[in-house]
């Protein structure tokens, strides 16, 4: 009897050690650095391509610029300048909303303007695009792809070239590039029967399935719930979930940013309810799976960042922005905080990160 209640403890022992170890590794492979952002700018966006090179676009006075790491952030190379000098005129300001890389290292840019304050034509209030090609020098110059006005931009590219450059008129819409980015083809409403908060914004990127998944916040009956669409684009085909269930019911656009980015098994969603921030994880068909919607510790403003990533050892990193203070918490794989939360000073109203090749997250203040 004692032979046994001995090889009992023995075995607990060794179970308990083995998960302090797997504690210990996972809490490792979650290590968050945080960087200022190279060139004095205001970091607003960073990806990483399959080469592991970080990519990152801030804002500054002078305008819009890009900058690259090949060392996970520990130097960068010099800034490039997005904005081509033949797009520039007085008085006109380009901003970044979005950015994607391609697995090659192909850097797509989203890009707004002040054009409607300067009394422009309505062509010029839409969705510009700019592209830097692997080997070189310089952004292409400045294109208009949608002369409609309009916002809520954001890119999305998968690895066989398609890029999707997602946009707000009233209703939601795409242009699509079949080339990389260098031509895209006329516009094309995703459904006719979404409604979406006209000045949010969208967030999208490819699923491994190849769909493209699009996360946007409704208006119908003033009822401000988020929804994830999942839209097959060779037959036009598109799917929609409900994600969030805290309420929020507001007679105006609040005027939020989220975001929806990929993961183990389908992907992870952040977004703003009522000033707060909710985490969710997504599985391939679009439900949310379980524990549910998670209320973070996260409080955001009017259009201020807000950034979700995952490892894949199931580790989340949610970071948001409010007066300027960037503030971040991480969580494990059961959806429970991992450790307390991080804040660092970090001017303007973007929030930028990327996950290392190492597993491990890095943000930008």
């Amino acid at each position: 009897m004692v032979q046994r209640v001995s090889l009992v403890f023995v075995v607990a022992v060794l179970s308990a050690l083995f998960s302090l170890q797997a504690a210990c590794w996972a809490a490792d492979s979650a290590k968050v650095d945080v960087i200022a952002a190279p060139g004095g700018g205001m970091p607003i966006v960073a990806k990483t391509d399959a080469a592991g090179t970080i990519h990152l676009v801030c804002q500054a006075t002078q305008g819009p610029y890009y900058v690259r790491s090949t060392d996970g952030g520990k130097s960068f190379g010099q800034p490039l300048p997005i904005v081509n000098r033949e797009a520039q005129q007085p008085g006109l300001e380009f901003t970044v909303w979005d950015m994607a890389a391609s697995a090659d290292g192909r850097v797509h840019v989203a890009l707004g303007t002040n054009a409607w304050k300067l009394k422009l034509p309505k062509e010029e209030w839409g969705f510009f695009y700019a592209r830097l090609e692997p080997a070189a020098k310089a952004f292409t110059p400045i294109a208009n792809i949608n002369l409609t006005p309009s916002e809520g931009f954001s890119l999305a590219v998968d690895e066989r070239g398609n890029v999707t450059a997602c946009w707000l008129a009233d209703k939601l819409y795409a242009n699509v590039s079949h080339d990389g980015g260098k031509t895209f083809e006329p516009k094309v409403e995703i459904n006719s029967a979404y409604n979406p908060c006209n000045c949010c914004t969208t967030s999208s990127t490819y699923a491994a399935d190849g769909r493209l998944a699009v996360l946007y916040r409704e208006e119908t009956n003033n009822e401000r719930d988020m929804f994830l669409v999942l839209w097959d684009q060779a037959s036009g085909g598109t799917s929609r979930s409900k994600i969030s269930t805290t309420p929020w019911q507001i007679e105006a656009c609040p005027m939020t940013y989220y975001t929806v980015v990929p993961a183990s098994g389908g992907l992870i969603a952040a977004w703003p309810t009522k000033g707060e921030i909710f985490l969710a994880r997504i599985d391939a068909k679009g439900t949310v799976q379980p524990p549910g919607e998670i209320k973070t510790p996260g409080q955001n403003g009017m259009r201020t960042g807000l950034i979700a990533l995952a490892n894949q050892s199931g580790n989340t990193l949610v970071a948001w922005k409010k007066d300027n203070q960037l503030g971040w918490q991480l969580y494990d794989a059961k959806g429970q905080p991992a450790g307390s939360p991080g804040s660092a000073k970090s001017p303007g109203s973007g929030a930028a990160g990327v996950l290392t090749k190492d597993g491990g997250f890095v943000l930008f203040r």
